[in-house]
């Protein structure tokens, strides 16, 4: 049987591909390369947004495996119904982790020493000295503690912390120390100088942070968003930064691309980074060692990684 393979990277650029699959190449573009209900592993194009994602996927009659390129599914999920049984989503588990553990370490350091401020200082030549909170001694809570949430702790390790508290949504040990449970955060919340979004977006964790999740925060601390726009109340968040309780620095944000006037691009105490967690150089070797090692394992009919559900199931 010969597979139909639709990548958003020509085949050539690959190493460890199986023989035998035909390579489409599509990347979003408008027209297809081919008919997609030919298409038996669909990899969906990286960054390209939901309505590209789910385009060709009412066409996909014969599709057995959509692999995405993120950790987070929410791009797809809006065609998943469209899809028949027993289609199996896998996600990218491990391709982002040291992409988007480097830049929550750069968004906490960058907000507690002030680099914003520095940086508008340089550009009308004042030079802005003064006291910055340290990393040193706080204490950090990771909402959402998966892989990604492993690989920040690892990067917080060097910081001399007071504590790292961990919170998924159930509870578990680990080798560091307990994961609790989500139902644990109104008591962890107004311990945290830090707490760092890492959770997927879905029906249980939209909103999550929402008015009285930040009323728990502790005068002065910062939140720190890497994971969806969608975990947090926009509304709220912007009620908090203008009372000048709280900060926040955040790689996604609700609505996203943030729209031109929008209050939180001026609002007190916020640093915006444009949802840059996972491309960075560190995606492309670790993305292409994924997609290998997933279409040898399909073409030979071994299990799948990173299977998050199957369609109908």
């Amino acid at each position: 049987m010969t597979y139909e393979v639709w990548l958003p990277f020509h085949a050539d650029d690959l190493d460890g591909l199986p023989d035998g699959p035909n390579y489409r190449f599509w990347n979003g573009e408008q027209d297809f390369p081919a008919d997609p209900a030919d298409c038996s592993f669909y990899v969906v194009p990286y960054m390209k947004g939901s309505d590209v994602s789910v385009r060709p996927l009412a066409e996909m009659t014969s599709v057995q495996v959509v692999q995405t390129l993120s950790a987070g599914i929410d791009h797809v999920q809006p065609g998943l119904q469209l899809l028949p049984e027993g289609v199996k989503l896998c996600n990218a588990r491990g391709v982002h982790d040291a992409s988007t553990a480097e830049l929550t370490l750069t968004l906490i350091l960058s907000s507690l020493r002030g680099i914003p401020d520095f940086v508008r200082g340089q550009g009308s030549e004042e030079w802005r000295s003064g006291f910055r909170p340290a990393l040193a001694d706080k204490s950090v809570l990771i909402v959402g503690y998966g892989a990604v949430g492993s690989a920040i702790e690892d990067r917080l390790v060097p910081f001399e912390l007071a504590r790292v508290a961990r919170v998924a949504r159930s509870a578990r040990e680990t080798a560091r120390g307990p994961v609790h449970p989500i139902t644990a955060l109104p008591e962890l919340l107004p311990e945290a100088d830090v707490v760092v979004l890492i959770t997927p977006l879905t029906e249980q964790t939209k909103g999550l942070a929402g008015a009285e999740f930040l009323a728990r925060m502790k005068d002065g601390a910062l939140l720190v968003n890497v994971s969806r726009g969608g975990v947090v109340d926009t509304k709220a968040l912007l009620a908090e930064l203008e009372s000048g309780r709280i900060t926040a620095a955040l790689d996604v944000t609700d609505p996203e691309p943030l729209p031109p006037g929008h209050p939180l691009w001026h609002a007190p105490g916020v640093l915006i980074s444009p949802h840059v967690g996972g491309p960075t150089s560190a995606f492309f070797p670790r993305a292409k060692q994924l997609l290998g090692d997933q279409l040898n394992r399909f073409v030979n009919r071994e299990p799948l990684r990173n299977v998050v559900l199957t369609t109908g199931s």
